[in-house]
């Protein structure tokens, strides 16, 4: 327990200085200016993050494309539970600067999602919070369903990086392309 007060050390006699000296023998004094320079440790791997994205991925993937049935024309909109949703309306009104786009037309599924995938992490990476996916307005043969929209609404509603997204003005592409808020890191 400490209480503050120092214990003063009693005087070291010549005779003893000198017995220490001798029983440690010749030292001699090691001088450097410099500190030990490590090298900085590499940034730490999220690999849980990394798996769950993945499981998100394959879950995402596996589902039908037809269980949203999304038409043509309907906008996409999504906001995160926490975000006000008054941040959709500043979207729409093209109150943040798009600092970034991409553009699925001519991807495959997978393709579209691979490139989602990596261009949202990039993004993010480098401060763009505010970017525009333009997925087009294209339909599959099969069903009349506009497959692009849906898998990116699908991925951008299962990330959770992703604060909101709606459908651009029609300056900024309409029902072709979506606006999105990251989180900064």
């Amino acid at each position: 327990m400490a209480t503050g007060k120092t214990r003063r050390q009693a005087p070291v006699s010549a005779e003893d200085a000198a017995l220490f000296r001798a029983a440690i023998g010749p030292v001699e004094e090691i001088t450097s200016d410099l500190a030990e320079v490590r090298p900085e440790p590499p940034p730490p791997v999220p690999a849980q993050t990394r798996a769950d994205e993945r499981n998100a991925m394959r879950a995402v993937m596996e589902q039908p494309i037809g269980e949203l049935e999304l038409e043509l024309w309907e906008p996409l909109s999504h906001v995160q539970p926490g975000i006000p949703s008054r941040i959709l309306k500043r979207l729409g009104r093209g109150e943040f600067s798009i600092a970034a786009e991409l553009d699925l037309h001519g991807m495959n599924q997978r393709q579209a999602a691979d490139e989602l995938r990596a261009f949202l992490d990039g993004a993010r990476a480098g401060r763009r919070l505010c970017v525009r996916i333009i997925h087009g307005k294209g339909m599959n043969e099969k069903g009349m369903q506009p497959v692009l929209k849906q898998l990116t609404d699908r991925l951008l509603r299962h990330r959770g990086d992703v604060l909101a997204y709606r459908s651009a003005r029609a300056q900024d592409g309409g029902a072709g392309a979506v606006l999105v808020l990251l989180r900064p890191k």
